[in-house]
């Protein structure tokens, strides 16, 4: 009887660390990421998620453990070589140029020429016509390709950078903290474009300090808390209580639980002691 070989993750970190002199930044950290899957990120603030964005797109190296990308251990020396295997970075501030129009943002840095010689040019009808199909192949219609990118909504820009990603061909996106500074709606629209990546045959890391987010569409979760892993579960191993649990501090939360019930009832005892008899 032969059972079935697991596919080999796109990127897998195992027992990865990373130290700033003596500082630990991340200590045993493990993750995999899987083509058509989410694999989502959780921590509080200075829980390394940073750090293990930058190990991914090539800013840092490791110290310590293994980065395999498609099964074969490597050490990125660049984002530019990240890239070149297929591993594209969308950060919180997205890096785009706020004046300049949304064909010309989403091509930035690759733009393509016609012409030959001193009559090489930009094309810009081709660019224009892109931007335009790829966005709607990811469901994103916009009123005018032309208009500056700063003129779109939080949700909107983080959209055109996720179909730029599908676009020139990751195979594995990770996207900083996508709906951090959106409200709810559109948080949620940013959601559905990160889900649609990942119909698209994407490998996805979604960094998140918001398990709600998360449970809406992660495949699998995995918790750091002051750069170590605490927990790495699959979707059918965990539910949305229970992450979010994990994520506040689980025991640590019941500790200040007792502590403030007993602050409080403290000074009720005090008021309901018996008073002393008067002279």
């Amino acid at each position: 009887m032969t059972g079935t070989t697991a596919p080999t993750p796109l990127v897998e970190l195992s027992d990865v660390s990373k130290h700033y002199g003596t500082v630990r930044a991340l200590e045993g950290v493990s993750l995999e990421v899987h083509a058509g899957e989410i694999t989502c990120v959780l921590g509080d603030n200075g829980a390394g998620k940073s750090t293990l964005i930058k190990m991914i797109a090539g800013l840092h190296q490791h110290d310590g453990g293994t980065l395999r990308i498609a099964g074969e251990e490597t050490r990125l020396a660049s984002p530019r070589e990240a890239l070149d295997r297929g591993i594209a970075t969308v950060y919180q501030d997205l890096a785009v140029v706020g004046l300049m129009p949304v064909w010309r943002n989403f091509f930035l840095g690759s733009e393509p020429r016609k012409g030959a010689g001193p009559f090489k040019r930009l094309d810009v009808d081709l660019m224009r016509r892109t931007t335009r199909e790829a966005l709607l192949r990811m469901g994103i219609d916009l009123r005018d390709v032309d208009q500056p990118i700063g003129t779109l909504s939080g949700g909107e820009r983080q959209c055109v950078a996720i179909a730029r990603a599908v676009h020139f061909g990751a195979k594995v996106l990770v996207l900083d903290e996508p709906t951090a500074a959106l409200g709810v709606k559109q948080s949620g629209v940013v959601l559905k474009y990160v889900a649609a990546a990942r119909d698209e045959g994407l490998g996805v890391v979604l960094i998140t300090h918001n398990p709600h987010h998360a449970y809406l569409v992660g495949d699998r979760f995995v918790l750091l808390k002051r750069g170590a892993m605490v927990a790495h579960h699959t979707r059918e191993e965990t539910t949305l209580e229970e992450l979010t649990r994990q994520m506040a501090g689980g025991s640590e939360l019941d500790d200040l639980r007792h502590e403030l019930e007993k602050a409080t009832s403290a000074p009720e005892k005090a008021t309901s002691a018996p008073e002393k008899g008067t002279s």
